[in-house]
This record gives C-alpha cells, sequence and structure tokens, in this order.
C-alpha cells in the first residue's frame, strides 16, 4: 500500500487500468449501496462561462476503504471546432474519506464516458425488456461509442442505429461500431424512422431543443435521456416524459438539470410522478419494469457516486500494478 504520495495518472492510464465491464459492476454497487442508505446523498455544483460551463460532483463511498472523490469537469460544446479540443475535460481528485489523505488525481474523460455508459447499462439491466435486439444512439461521440457498447454488454443487440447531426460523424460511428461489435450499425438521417425500430434509444447529445417526440416512441421502449445535464439542455418532450414511467439517478439533480426539469417547469409532470431513483431499484425496493408495453425513461444527469466507485477501482488496480507516477503536494 502506497504510505506517501499522491498517484498522477493521465487518461491513457486511466483506459489501461478501467474496463467497462468492471466498471458496470462498481457502478452497479454505487446505485446499490445509495438505494439501500449506506452512504450520503452526493453533491454537486454548476458554474456558467460564456461558451460552456464547469461542472463539480463529489460523494463519499465505503468500500473496501472510505472513499472520497470531487469531479471538476469542463463542458463546451464548440471546443472541438474552434480549438480542436474535446467537449469534455477535467480531473478527478480522490482522498481517503477517514483521513482527508490525497490519494490520487486523475483524468476524467475516460472515467466520465465509461460511468455515464455504465449507469446506462445498469438501468437497461432492470428497466429495459429482456428481449431487447435494436438499439438507436443519437450523438455519435465518444459518449455515444462508450454508450452502445455498454448497452451490448447487457443486451443481446442484433442491430443498432446511429444519428447526429453531423453525418460524417454518424457514418464514422455506425463504421467503427460495427466492427467492434460484430453487429450490424447503420448511420441514420432519419430518426423517427430508426426509432420506431428500436427497443432501446440513448441521447447523448448537446441539444438544447426537444427532439424525441412522443409519437414515434413504440410500446416497451426503454430510454435514456444522457445529455441533459443543465437546466439549458433538452433531449425529450415533455409530453413523452408524461407518457411514461420516469426512473432517476438522483431525483433532485434530474428535477433542477435533467429533462425533468422542463417536464416539471411546463406542468406536464411532478416530482411525485417520477416512478423510482435507480438506486432503489437496484437495491430491490422498488420494482422496475412491470410489463413489456410501457415506456420507461432513465434521465439520467450524472450521479457523483458513479465517479467515487470508478476513481477508487482505478486507484487499487493502479496500486496492485505498482504504478510509481506520484507528487508530493505537500513537500
Amino acid at each position: 500500500m502506497i504510505t506517501s504520495g499522491t498517484l498522477v495518472l493521465t487518461r491513457r492510464d486511466v483506459q489501461h487500468f478501467l474496463t467497462l465491464k468492471d466498471c458496470i459492476e462498481v457502478v452497479e454497487h454505487a446505485f446499490r449501496f445509495y438505494g439501500e442508505g449506506k452512504t450520503l446523498p452526493p453533491a454537486m455544483a454548476g458554474v456558467h462561462a460564456s461558451e460552456g460551463g464547469f461542472h463539480l460532483k463529489a460523494g463519499i463511498l465505503p468500500l473496501a476503504r472510505s472513499y472520497f472523490a470531487a469531479k471538476v469537469n469542463a463542458n463546451f460544446p464548440n471546443n472541438r471546432e474552434r480549438f480542436n479540443l474535446p467537449t469534455i475535460q477535467g480531473v478527478i481528485v480522490l482522498c481517503d474519506a477517514q483521513n482527508g489523505r490525497p490519494l490520487a488525481v486523475m483524468d476524467s474523460m475516460e472515467i466520465t464516458a465509461s460511468r455515464t455508459a455504465a449507469a446506462t447499462a445498469v438501468a437497461a439491466k432492470y428497466l429495459a425488456r429482456k428481449d431487447s435486439r435494436i438499439a438507436t444512439i443519437c450523438g455519435c461521440g465518444a459518449q455515444g461509442r462508450a454508450q452502445l457498447q455498454a448497452l451490448a454488454q447487457i443486451l443481446k443487440l442484433q442491430k443498432a442505429f446511429a444519428y447526429d447531426i453531423a453525418d460524417e460523424r454518424a457514418s464514422e460511428f455506425a463504421h467503427e461500431c460495427s466492427a467492434k461489435l460484430g453487429i450490424p450499425v447503420h448511420a441514420t438521417k432519419d430518426l423517427n424512422h430508426a426509432i420506431e425500430q428500436s427497443d432501446v434509444c440513448v441521447t447523448c447529445t448537446s441539444s438544447r431543443g426537444a427532439f424525441l417526440k412522443r409519437q414515434h416512441i413504440r410500446a416497451g421502449t426503454f430510454i435514456a435521456a444522457v445529455g441533459a445535464d443543465n437546466p439549458e439542455k433538452q433531449e425529450l418532450e415533455p409530453e413523452l416524459m408524461a407518457s411514461a414511467k420516469i426512473v432517476v439517478d438522483i431525483l433532485e439533480q434530474c428535477a433542477s438539470n435533467g429533462d425533468l426539469h422542463h417536464a416539471i417547469r411546463v406542468g406536464a409532470v411532478s416530482r411525485s410522478d417520477v416512478h423510482a431513483e435507480l438506486g432503489t431499484v437496484v437495491a430491490g425496493k422498488k420494482p422496475g419494469r412491470a410489463s413489456q408495453e410501457e415506456i420507461i425513461i432513465f434521465d439520467s444527469t450524472g450521479m457523483a457516486l458513479q465517479d467515487v466507485a470508478a476513481a477508487a477501482l482505478v486507484f487499487e488496480k493502479a496500486e496492485q500494478a505498482g504504478f510509481e507516477r506520484t507528487m508530493e503536494f505537500a513537500a
């Protein structure tokens, strides 16, 4: 065990130590812990900037040791066009929650993509129909790729559709994911046609207006609404939210930042219409899917405990591997 110094891990280091399969497992465990009331509610704050914003998420998770993690992510949707930089950049600080010692500082990009996709996979495990075979991914960036790969770990997908406002990105996504997953992935310009054929739909865009409409969603569909993580973003129309069973990651976060926020704002639903937080479903305190016909929406704004779980996993694997890049911040 490392007794001094703080591990410093780059994105490549995180990729080396974090597999999507392991991430799904620890994220499910984090949701269960939260649903069982074994950890405190996580915290979240946001700061707006002229072309984007900063999100701060923090929480404590009692695992083999008690861990605290705080993540600062910058989200600037026009970065690639303006600066050739990723939309999302950031860092995670992982600490020992018993004595405060900084254990690791690591890049947050890989963890954010993996833990967000892992949450969708966990939600699909409990909320999607078991016979779901066709998925549509809206938003063909790094997050969309992680989402489809995570779904393929849980569901026996036979086909997928890729939709993006940039046609070339959808085509690249389809080519790469088809080769990686061994299933046909079709780029589409007709989102409605793809949705009408799909059992599962994931929206992971930076949209500021609803584009997923009720009339195109067939009975039994599972929808993971991932992109709306601040009050300006929206992907699902309120009428769709009102017609579905709603499960959220964190109720108050979704009511202030997710697609739920917009549905509440126009009076389509209220907080009391939300069926459950995902943690209570995973913990067995609330039922998941009750019928093959119901439409279920998972409103995912990102729970800090997902970051704690994933960062702790990366740290423990790095420690076990004898990873030696450290820094003494108090020197």
